[in-house]
């Protein structure tokens, strides 16, 4: 037991899903994704949040495990997403004395997922409302739109732990050997990033508590450097680069516009030791390049011509870009064109929608294939990227 063990009296009681390609259906898992779910053992028991289906017999396996024959008084629902809510069902009919906790909007989506019974056992909660277990006291927190509308968190002061539901949380199992930020970033971006102002006004909220300790819906438990997570989840949410560097993302259909982007790539490594990063829109993992772009400070747009637009891949990219609130940055547009060049003027008008964009003044413009001529333009398109 003792590896579940978060506190004395606070137990882990989540799962590591390995067999999942793809989560959300979208997102690239490699190394899988945990499902988190916790215990607080006091006068009376409850228990944070379920897991997803896919889990759940090995989740209530734990909850019993732990129990140790007791029967938990409250379940805290925070966040209504099926990976965190998909066994409520379940539990409330193994354990039909348990009350349920949620916000009203909590209670209002609820018989969209479910088709149960829940009159008399609802316990409804708002901000700063607390429940006493005993020694332990949560109180709650609501953070709507981060990122579903009945979003809350939970605070215990006794043993100053924050469940900051999907907050802080990132893919990959729990055993997975791999550094915390890419994985933590890429999920942000890609699935809580739209809602950069919402996370400001948790994160201020979260500055008046005394927190040892986050766990968090997805990824391991948090216990030393906050500092250095909270700093992150800040820099992401207010939409400022987090390093200089240059990220290159490029569109090509056979090949010619891939080769004026790794020259121009050569061209910046030569003039600076900022890094450089070069993606292959129609083969890279489309949020991993999403969540790089919003990491470095400089992107560059390489782009074939297509149908009187843009490749298609670029599109999809920018459109991600746009809808993640991507702001704040210089990019660099490179296009090639066979007869009539269309693509800078396609990625310029999706940019333009955009806050806070610095457009080099240098477009390079290519026709068919990049020849000797055009290197004088890729430098100087370099130069502009450089120059601060």
């Amino acid at each position: 037991m003792k590896d579940k063990k978060i506190t004395d009296s606070i137990y882990y009681v989540g799962a590591d899903d390995k067999t999942i390609d793809l989560f959300e259906s979208q997102y690239v898992v490699p190394n899988g994704v945990s499902y988190n779910s916790y215990v607080i053992l006091d006068e009376k028991i409850a228990v944070m949040d379920t897991v997803d289906p896919r889990a759940g017999e090995e989740w209530l396996a734990q909850i019993e495990e732990v129990l140790a024959g007791r029967t938990p008084g409250y379940l805290v629902i925070s966040h209504l997403e099926p990976d965190h809510a998909g066994n409520i069902q379940k539990i409330a009919e193994k354990y039909p004395d348990m009350q349920l906790v949620g916000n009203p909007k909590t209670f209002a989506m609820l018989p969209q997922f479910f088709d149960m019974d829940v009159s008399g056992r609802c316990v409804t909660v708002k901000e700063g409302d607390t429940l006493s277990l005993g020694s332990h006291t949560l109180t709650f927190v609501m953070a709507p739109m981060v990122h579903w509308p009945e979003v809350m968190v939970a605070y215990e002061s006794s043993e100053k732990v924050l469940f900051s539901a999907d907050g802080f949380g990132k893919f990959g199992a729990l055993d997975a050997k791999e550094a915390w930020v890419d994985e933590a970033r890429r999920y942000y971006i890609n699935i809580v990033g739209k809602y950069g102002a919402q996370v400001q006004a948790l994160l201020k909220k979260a500055a008046a508590l005394d927190i040892a300790v986050i766990c968090p819906l997805h990824g391991p438990v948090l216990r030393e450097n906050l500092g250095y997570y909270l700093e992150k989840y800040n820099t992401w949410s207010s939409y400022e680069p987090e390093e200089k560097g240059i990220v290159i993302a490029y569109a090509s259909i056979h090949g010619n516009t891939a080769k004026a982007a790794r020259k121009l790539a050569s061209m910046l490594e030569e003039r600076t030791d900022l890094p450089v990063k070069v993606y292959d829109l129609a083969r890279a993992d489309m949020p991993t390049v999403v969540a790089e772009a919003f990491r470095y400070d400089r992107l560059v747009l390489a782009a074939a011509s297509y149908d009187g637009g843009v490749f298609p891949c670029m599109e999809d990219f920018l459109h991600h870009l746009k809808a993640k609130t991507y702001r704040n940055r210089k990019a660099g547009l490179l296009e090639n064109g066979t007869w009539a060049p269309s693509a800078a003027r396609t990625m310029r008008g999706i940019l333009e929608e955009m806050k806070g964009i610095t457009l080099c003044e240098k477009v390079v413009s290519i026709r068919s294939t990049l020849k000797e001529s055009d290197e004088a333009e890729l430098a100087a398109l370099a130069e502009e990227l450089l120059s601060e």
